[in-house]
């Protein structure tokens, strides 16, 4: 079992005391004397040490029976770096209940996804977060009325079963218990500091642990954009989001305090997923300080860092959309592997109805790509067979690609199948899975920069020079990757 920060008092009350921004997320303050909790960078004069004691989630916070601060809202706190650092049970399924599946299959299906007993997922979440699956899922039920309640105009019983409340009376109550507000009091609050949204759309602020670099973010995503799929216009990101309800459509602009976020669902059922989909494409519950801070110590890459720190990996809502991708990408420029890509969208994908811009498709389905006829793909044979292969596996389920598997498993899985090198492998585990650790040795573009830097440049002497970046190796890739030209490392004009 991990020992969260949260034990270490010493270290809390210092962070509360300096309303250090940079631990929000990592753990809460409670204040017996106000029975309210708080992200540790509250605004507000901080409470005598005696009167603190701290939790791992705002979950436990609300177990114990306090509610939220008012002034720093810590339920829209930064997630906690751990679970997308982690590759354990608790941290497998903490992405899972993120992912809104104990809503939609309650905990028998999030044990079922794990492999595990309910009751032994119930034990471990309980040990290390102070809260059990539901209670988890309860206070992200709670977040996401909230933010239907302050961006649309919808009734409260609409947004009661869209929040994932099975009752008009529990969403009350729980909003209630956790915010010390009714349901239309929140909404009057944020009324008074808003504008109303567009109908049918949802805007909202992704926050984010400074620095946060978006130039390779937001620069690898527009470069790699399949048209139809994915587009950069007039500053934002746009994207279609496959969703368990329905489809999205998305629209991320970095700000310098915080990513707007713009959607469009057609179902709001899918709010939850969507937000949590997209902060993790982004990356944005890293710990940019953590890895900035032991990748300086190389003294070869601490310019590097320097120069643009924060750089964070840019990854995918969709994992089986990825890995088809980057076979697609086997070998081929980026122009090609995007032309490969929107043909498959064209001819196979979903179409979807876009009133602010040029999206016209959902990525396609494992399920219909593998009706493709091979003979009708424009790739070598070798290419083609490990196409259909993956097609094959993803379609039937035997190949298992989500937030909830496990990355070295996953990794020997992929390696058995035909033509899946190290470079397709790691770039999968990396973009995809989220392993923050996989590194790209035999990479052109890293060989090219690690000559450049004076890093050794073959595959096995560059990994065991990397071994000293670990668990970061992900984060030195784009550092690397940054030293060229290529578009992907510039926000696009």
């Amino acid at each position: 079992m991990q020992t969260g920060m949260y034990t270490e008092t010493e270290r809390c009350v210092r962070a509360v005391q300096s309303k250090d921004a940079r631990f929000d997320g990592w753990f809460f303050t409670a204040v017996l004397t106000t029975r309210i909790y708080c992200r540790p960078s509250c605004p507000v004069v901080p409470p005598k040490p005696q009167n603190m004691t701290f939790y791992p989630s705002a979950a436990a916070c609300q177990q114990a029976g306090f509610r939220a601060c008012k002034r720093c809202r810590p339920d829209t706190s930064p997630g906690s770096p751990e679970w997308n650092q982690r590759a354990d049970l608790v941290a497998r399924a903490m992405r899972l209940i993120a992912d809104g599946v104990v809503d939609r299959e309650g905990v028998p299906g999030l044990a079922a996804r794990l492999g595990y007993s309910a009751r032994q997922i119930e034990r471990q979440l309980l040990a290390e977060l102070g809260a059990g699956p539901l209670a988890l899922a309860r206070a992200q039920r709670a977040q996401t009325a909230r933010i239907l309640i302050e961006t649309t105009a919808l009734p409260m019983a609409d947004i009661a079963f869209a929040a994932g409340f099975s009752a008009i009376r529990t969403f009350n109550d729980t909003v209630r218990e956790v915010f010390a507000l009714s349901p239309s009091d929140l909404r009057a609050r944020a009324a008074k500091n808003s504008t109303p949204d567009t109908p049918g759309f949802l805007s909202l602020r992704l926050p984010f642990r400074v620095p946060l670099n978006p130039d390779n973010l937001f620069g690898h995503l527009a470069a790699t954009a399949v048209p139809g799929v994915e587009e950069w216009l007039d500053g934002a990101y746009r994207r279609t989001l496959r969703l368990p309800y329905g489809h999205g459509i998305v629209a991320l602009t970095p700000q310098p305090d915080h990513i707007a976020c713009r959607l469009m669902l057609s179902d709001l059922r899918d709010l939850t997923v969507a937000i949590s989909r997209c902060r993790r494409m982004l990356d944005l519950d890293a710990d940019p300080v953590a890895i900035d801070d032991q990748l300086r110590t190389d003294p070869l890459l601490a310019p590097l860092v320097d120069k643009a720190p924060g750089r964070r990996v840019p990854r995918t809502v969709d994992e089986a959309e990825f890995a088809v991708r980057a076979v697609l990408g086997q070998q081929v420029s980026t122009a090609a592997a995007r032309t490969h890509a929107a043909r498959l969208v064209t001819a196979h994908g979903e179409p979807v109805d876009d009133p602010e811009g040029g999206l016209t498709h959902l990525f396609p389905s494992p399920e219909a790509l593998a009706a493709v006829d091979p003979a009708a793909l424009a790739m070598p044979r070798t290419r083609r067979t490990t196409f259909t292969t993956l097609i094959g596996e993803l379609a039937d389920g035997t190949l298992q690609l989500g937030v909830e598997t496990d990355w070295m498993e996953t990794r020997s899985r992929l390696l058995g199948l035909p033509g899946f090198g190290p470079w397709t492998v790691d770039v999968i585990a990396m973009r995809a899975l989220g392993d923050p650790d996989a590194f790209l040795p035999t990479d052109l573009g890293i060989r090219r920069a690690a000559q450049e830097l004076g890093l050794p440049s073959t595959p096995a002497a560059l990994t065991a020079r990397a071994a000293a970046w670990r668990p970061w190796r992900a984060y030195a890739v784009q550092y690397l990757w940054a030293t060229d030209s290529h578009p992907i490392n510039f926000l696009p004009v």
